[in-house]
């Protein structure tokens, strides 16, 4: 999608949806009839979903719009996601590269726990 030619106010929701949106909001800003299925209760959230990477690609897709274009109504709301979303991707990257880097270098001490959280146990020496 380009985002030159989307009007600001999508904008704003899409960077707000990536953020934090929900099925219902955004089906009825396009248009599009959604049935309030079981599995919508399911699925409220793209924000959510896969937390970290898609506040790492709202940051990226939104950054320009939130930081190098000419001032608009909507953008310092934007600007606020944008900053929001970097903060919560790099915070939640920290944490998992952390736990991976000490899971990695503590699995052999740990011996009996470590192996019955892990799901796949190397074969061989420690």
């Amino acid at each position: 999608m380009d985002l030159n030619r989307v009007p600001n106010e999508r904008k704003l929701y899409l960077c707000k949806w990536y953020f934090k949106g929900n099925i219902f909001q955004i089906s009825n800003f396009v248009g599009i009839p959604i049935s309030h299925s079981i599995f919508d209760y399911f699925l409220p959230s793209v924000g959510f979903a896969l937390l970290p990477f898609v506040w790492a690609i709202n940051t990226v897709w939104f950054f320009t719009e939130a930081f190098r274009k000419p001032a608009y109504d909507e953008q310092k709301e934007i600007r606020k996601y944008v900053i929001f979303s970097a903060i919560g991707s790099i915070i939640w990257f920290t944490l998992i590269l952390t736990w991976v880097m000490t899971f990695q270098l503590k699995r052999t001490e740990w011996g009996d726990f470590a192996d019955s959280i892990s799901f796949i146990i190397p074969l061989g020496r420690a």
